[in-house]
């Protein structure tokens, strides 16, 4: 199932952030940055039971829909078990928000 999630978050990804993904540290990772690491935006890890969509400023975003859960330090995700947990609008307004804090810092 996590390769299904992937399938459908990933385009998503990159709409929001067009060429900006890398492998780093064994995960995919999309950065404003000229190189993985930099000035990361957000990320995707898979688990055995789920697939963690996440972000570096996650906290950060404002989430009406109360989905994204604190991690450590500015960090925040969501866990997708099924294709049913993906929401496109809602992906698709955390990206933005994201890029758009990262966008702040990076520049």
């Amino acid at each position: 199932m996590a390769r299904q999630i992937a399938d459908k978050v990933v385009p998503l990804i990159e709409t929001a952030l067009p060429g900006a993904g890398a492998v780093w540290h064994g995960h995919p990772v999309w950065s404003l940055g000229p190189a993985p690491g930099t000035s990361p935006v957000c990320y995707i890890k898979s688990y055995s039971a789920y697939l963690t969509f996440g972000f570096w400023r996650g906290q950060e975003v404002i989430d009406p829909s109360g989905r994204l859960e604190a991690g450590a330090r500015a960090m925040a995700s969501v866990k997708l078990r099924t294709l049913a947990d993906i929401d496109t609008e809602l992906f698709t307004t955390w990206l933005r928000a994201a890029r758009d804090l990262e966008g702040l810092t990076s520049g």
